[in-house]
């Protein structure tokens, strides 16, 4: 398949292709130890190349980007060898250009629907807000102000989970696992930018955090990806203490670009349970938060 305008698509394949092979044990695929030594870990290009039933030159020009024209039993030979999880499959076929469906173009600042926001509203209980594909924060209630930051007193080209996760020390601070946190972050940006590599804005986001974070530039070369789930979160918050939170994502039906994502307390978790109806009391009459430090890391 041919080449749809992105120029860079075959240096990101390649360099996907590389990252998966030197990830994989070639224990773990069945190859027996030949007695050479090998300079780097993982597969050898020539052992992919006989796992997939492809030419080692072939191989060869996929990973060095010289070409992108793959076929889908070729893509899927080269997932099955390369033991890809679904979502690591998904992004190897997007980057060839052979996922299903047409690539959306960008638009200007997503609008959240007022019946939407009156969702949010209503979910007093319940930190919520609701997210662009980017993780954008385009809408939020009182309770994910309380729980993470007031995003009111940010500029609308801030309000970004994964900008803040990287670049602002009083965010960062309420991970109990920051880097376990960030990883996750990268991956799911990982997975967005293979998607729509003609995102400009998301081209910035990764630009600047590059430039501004060593752990991101190292994260970002390692091509691991995936897509929103259910997650489980623990939080240090000044206010409330240590809460253990599932992260639950959803789709917007209407709005494919946005996501509802809700922060609730383990049903097997009481303090946590107990810690965020606190927080959610403490924070009665609107979006109030404790002051923020003037600590954004650039």
């Amino acid at each position: 398949m041919a080449d749809r305008g992105n120029p860079s698509g075959g240096k990101e394949l390649g360099g996907f292709l590389r990252s998966c092979r030197a990830a994989l044990d070639p224990h773990s695929v069945g190859l027996p130890d030949d007695g050479r030594l090998r300079r780097v870990p993982g597969l050898r290009r020539e052992e992919l190349a006989q796992l997939a039933h492809v030419s080692v030159d072939y191989v060869v020009r996929l990973e060095q980007g010289r070409t992108r024209r793959v076929s889908r039993p070729v893509l899927d030979a080269l997932a099955d060898a390369l033991q890809l999880a679904p979502d690591e499959r998904s992004y190897l076929f997007t980057l060839a250009d052979v996922s299903p469906g047409a690539r959306p173009r960008p638009s200007g600042r997503p609008e959240v629907a007022p019946r939407l926001r009156s969702l949010l509203d209503g979910m007093r209980d319940v930190p919520a807000m609701v997210l662009h594909r980017r993780m954008d924060v385009l809408a939020w209630n009182r309770g994910a102000a309380a729980l993470l930051t007031d995003f009111g007193t940010l500029p609308p080209a801030e309000r970004n989970l994964i900008r803040l996760t990287f670049l602002d020390d009083t965010f960062r601070s309420l991970y109990a696992d920051w880097p376990r946190a960030a990883r996750e972050c990268v991956a799911v940006l990982r997975m967005e930018e293979g998607r729509r590599p003609d995102d400009r804005a998301l081209t910035a986001l990764v630009g600047e955090l590059s430039v501004n974070d060593a752990d991101f530039r190292t994260w970002w070369a390692g091509h691991q990806v995936r897509g929103p789930r259910q997650l489980t979160k623990t939080y240090h918050h000044p206010v409330a203490g240590t809460l253990n939170l599932d992260v639950q994502q959803f789709s917007v039906d209407t709005h494919p670009d946005q996501l509802l994502v809700a922060y609730t307390a383990s049903d097997s978790d009481s303090a946590s349970e107990e810690a965020l109806r606190f927080l959610l009391q403490w924070t009665p009459t609107g979006p109030s938060v404790p002051p923020r430090r003037a600590t954004t890391r650039q």
